[in-house]
Parts: structure tokens; sequence; C-alpha cells
């Protein structure tokens, strides 16, 4: 089993360093590979009321019968239960489908710009983090000057912004900013299968020479990077395999190659246009 490395979050908090995402998958063929991830080493556990799958990924935690208190659970709310009362209700609904008294970490899934209710969302997540329904509160595809406001109104900064992230959209402005206000970044998508990142030549060269797979090397340029992946699987086996990056180091030479790699934001989802509910 893998021991996975902990970051520190900026209320003081620790995350998993690596996170299982669940975005494709639910029902019973979810909640038997949920289990199985978490049985593998997966701590870090990430859904979304959106997802449509808290249920299952609440039914892999119980099967898996890792103590709840060892998991990190991650949920988000969803654009349609942002605002106040709404946000309330939509985390409240999480928790049920979970099966859980908590998470560790609730998100604002995306900021949603037209609606105008983020801040409201914001707001309403203080409160529940006071209540004990959450641990930790943060953001998902928000832009620096959405983060700001957030701070400017109600002083206090997400621990984690969650973004669509690879070394081909490697978002360093974005990244830089992060790391100004002490907030972690975390990956969605970091192996980049949009991009055909893991069929690029130089990723599969730099897999040879450390004997370890394209998955791996992309996953570790994250961690070294001070990123937080997320990566998403349907084979047990890739879950399992793609744990397997604490144990090698990449080359200053391997890090500034895959760096370049980075297309600026050609394929990113624009969050001022691009709306979830």
């Amino acid at each position: 089993m893998a021991d996975i490395p902990t970051l520190e979050l900026l209320d003081g908090g620790r995350i998993p360093a690596m996170g299982l995402g669940t975005s494709k998958h639910k029902g019973v063929e979810g909640a038997a590979l949920f289990a199985r991830a978490i049985e593998d080493g997966y701590r870090l556990i990430d859904t979304a009321a959106q997802y449509g799958n808290e249920l299952s990924v609440g039914q892999g935690v119980k099967d898996s019968r890792v103590e709840r208190e060892q998991l990190f659970i991650t949920t988000k709310i969803a654009g349609g239960d942002q605002g106040t009362g709404a946000t309330t209700h939509g985390l409240e609904g999480s928790l049920r489908r979970l099966g859980v008294d908590y998470v560790d970490l609730t998100l604002i899934h995306w900021p949603n710009p037209s609606r105008g209710l983020y801040l409201q969302t914001w707001e309403e997540l203080i409160k529940l983090r006071e209540r004990g329904l959450t641990k930790h509160i943060g953001v998902s595809n928000f832009l620096p000057h959405q983060i700001e406001e957030l701070e400017a109104q109600t002083g206090v900064l997400p621990v984690l912004n969650q973004i669509q992230l690879s070394p081909i959209i490697a978002r360093k402005d974005l990244r830089s900013f992060h790391a100004s206000k002490a907030i972690v970044t975390e990956a969605w998508r970091p192996l980049g299968p949009v991009e055909n990142l893991l069929g690029q030549v130089l990723v599969e060269n730099i897999a040879s020479e450390v004997g370890k797979s394209p998955a791996q090397v992309v996953l570790r340029w994250a961690v070294q990077s001070g990123i937080l992946p997320i990566p998403v699987s349907s084979k047990p086996q890739r879950n399992a395999e793609n744990l397997q990056v604490f144990d090698f180091e990449l080359s200053d030479d391997h890090m500034r190659a895959l760096d370049l790699l980075d297309t600026s934001d050609r394929f990113v989802w624009d969050p001022m246009s691009h709306e979830e509910w």
C-alpha cells in the first residue's frame, strides 16, 4: 500500500497529496471501484452532487471497512444549490447520500457568474463549517478576481482551488496566485485525456528512462510541482498504479522538458462562460 504524504492547508488542516477522482463512475460497479481504491491506499475521495454518484461513493466507503476518520471526503455544491438557504440544503443532501455526518472539504463546483450567487454561497459555507458539517471549505474552477472577492467580503480564503490542469494546461499564473495566498492547487484531468498527453513522445521517453508508466510520470510532475492531482480511472489496477508516484523523482531536466509542453489556456474551459448546474 502506498504511503501518501499530506499537504498543509492554510487553516492548519492537512490533505492527502493525491486523491481519487470519481466523476465518471456510479452504481454498484462504481461502489466496488471506490471500495477497492480505498483498500489499495487512497484516502482522499473526490465527489460532487453534480456527478450523481454520492450514494455509490458512500457505499464504497462503507464497504472498504476503513474508518471514516482515516478518509478525506470532498464534495461540491452544484450550481443549482448556490445561494442563501440552497447551499445548506445542498450540503445536507450530499451528507445524506454519502451516509456521513460531515465531509472534510466542500467546494463551490463552478462560480457560475451569470447567477451572481457564489459570494452568498461562500458566506453560507463559512456558517456550515462553523456548524461542523464540513471541516474545510474551498472552490473549484475559480479565477483570481473571484477568490479575491470572497476574501475581501468575508475575510476567509478558500483552502484549495480545484482546476483543470496538466503539463499541457499548466495554469502557471493561477498557480502563482494560489501560492501567494497559500491556497492548495488541486488538478482535475491531471492526465489530460483530451490533449493526448500520455501519447506525447516526450512523456513516453521519460517513462522509459525512469521505469514508470506515462501516467506515473505525469502525476509525478504534478506532485513535484506542488500540485494535488485527482486522477480518474475505471480500472482498479490503473488506480493502484497511479498511487505509485511517491517512490521516485523526476530530474530537473525532466521537469523542465515537461514544463515546455504547456500550451497556455488553449484547452481550458473558461469559468467566465462555462457554467454547470
